[in-house]
């Protein structure tokens, strides 16, 4: 199955309209919207259809720099998402402390982020979007189903437990392989790999959230022999984990996608990676 011209000029489309939105606000949603269309942007210009041109690889740097920006504010929305839905008796006023200066430290990032959104640099990307969006080939494009599971193919799993590092690789890889997949012609194959994908991603992003607000609140209340709330964030996270990687072990996706293999340390440290128990082609964060 290849990827339809209609499907490639929509999320240019939809990229425009997004970029406009989040410069006239910088909420949550606008936010959000714009890092998921600017991913699945990419995903198209980097691994569906490889086939760059200068105007195309020029605008996904302008977007990249754009999004790395709103992720700075994305990643507080999200604490604090995770922190208002928090039901505990312990430390109201830490928590009360905690929620002002998330709050705080998201009105100078969104204060930068606005700032990089001025007028020459949106016109300019639309420019780019128009242009890119006429380069486009889709007649040299890949399955987008199989650049997805060849993207999950990346990912090896060493014999042993799941990790924190496996999971956040998990967290990288499945996204945007189901944004490859999303190009995929409609089909009951691609609907139920998708489905999959999703079940996979919202468990091990919920997982992400938490653990990114527990090492937030940790930094700034002390860990959990000082703080009771920073104790309670840990219980929590850690139910989150043990819920992800139940989701991956049920996975059939995945499990077919990744073959454990036996990985020493001394070629783990020729890969870069932190840890043997953790080998992967090179991915950068979302």
């Amino acid at each position: 199955m290849s990827i339809t011209p209609e499907r490639s000029q929509l999320v240019f489309q939809k990229m425009e309209r997004a970029l406009l939105k989040l410069s006239s606000a910088q909420h949550a949603e606008s936010v959000h919207s714009f890092r998921t269309t600017s991913r699945r942007l990419q995903t198209l210009l980097e691994e569906v259809i490889p086939d760059r041109d200068r105007n195309q690889k020029k605008l996904l740097k302008m977007l990249d720099r754009i999004r790395k920006r709103a992720g700075k504010v994305r990643d507080l929305d999200v604490q604090l998402a995770a922190l208002r839905s928090l039901k505990t008796p312990q430390e109201p006023r830490r928590k009360t402390q905690l929620m002002h200066g998330l709050i705080e430290l998201r009105a100078k990032h969104e204060k930068k982020l606005r700032k990089m959104l001025n007028k020459e640099t949106i016109r300019e990307i639309q420019k780019r979007l128009k242009r890119g969006s006429r380069g486009v080939k889709t007649e040299t494009g890949r399955d987008p189903l199989t650049v997805a599971r060849t993207m999950l193919a990346r990912v090896v799993r060493p014999a042993g437990p799941v990790t924190e590092q496996l999971l956040h690789q998990y967290r990288i890889v499945v996204k945007r392989a189901r944004y490859a997949a999303e190009f995929a012609p409609k089909s009951a194959e691609a609907s139920q790999f998708m489905a999959h994908l999703k079940r996979l991603q919202d468990a091990v992003g919920n997982w992400h959230d938490w653990l990114t607000l527990t090492q937030t609140a940790a930094k700034r209340l002390g860990d959990v022999n000082q703080s009771s709330l920073v104790a309670a964030l840990h219980t929590v996270t850690g139910g989150k984990f043990r819920h992800a990687v139940a989701a991956l072990s049920a996975s059939p996706t995945i499990q077919s996608a990744l073959k454990p293999v036996p990985v020493s340390s001394e070629h783990s440290r020729k890969l870069g990676t932190k840890s043997p128990t953790l080998v992967a082609r090179t991915e950068t964060a979302a």
